[in-house]
């Protein structure tokens, strides 16, 4: 946090966040928490706190918290340097992890999400109702 404010220069840390299977080893993150560190004009430094799904645009926290109200427990995270535009704070959540990470100069590791194709069902799929899970269908 001190490098924010000498540097004037944002940092972040993200944890995944699992759904109800995560005792299982083969489990996969469903979403992500992102704590950003970003300079302040008034304060030096506030953090922006993220929170939701991947693959989602919509943010179950967005949050900005003044440098006083930080819990303890975030500020013991490994922060890393890295560099955040105002707009990217409306992308998807990987799509932000990945700009995040890109600028921070690790992100050839991460898959470039923002560049895939979407994909969709054709007008012709169907889907059984046991798997959108409904045993019956609704008269």
């Amino acid at each position: 946090m001190v490098l924010v404010k000498n540097t004037g220069k944002a940092a972040f840390a993200a944890m995944p966040v699992f759904g109800d299977d995560e005792g299982d080893e083969n489990a996969t993150a469903e979403g992500a928490r992102i704590f950003i560190l970003l300079p302040d004009e008034d304060e030096g430094w506030s953090l922006r706190f993220i929170a939701g799904p991947f693959f989602s645009a919509a943010y179950a926290a967005n949050d900005i918290i003044p440098a006083d109200e930080i819990p303890d427990r975030v500020r013991e995270l490994l922060f890393v340097p890295t560099r955040c535009e105002e707009d990217w704070l409306t992308d998807q959540l990987q799509v932000l992890l990945g700009k995040l990470t890109q600028a921070a100069g690790i992100g050839e590791r991460m898959p470039d999400y923002e560049s895939q194709a979407a994909k969709g069902a054709g007008p012709e799929a169907v889907f059984p109702v046991a798997f959108i899970g409904r045993d019956k269908p609704i008269h």
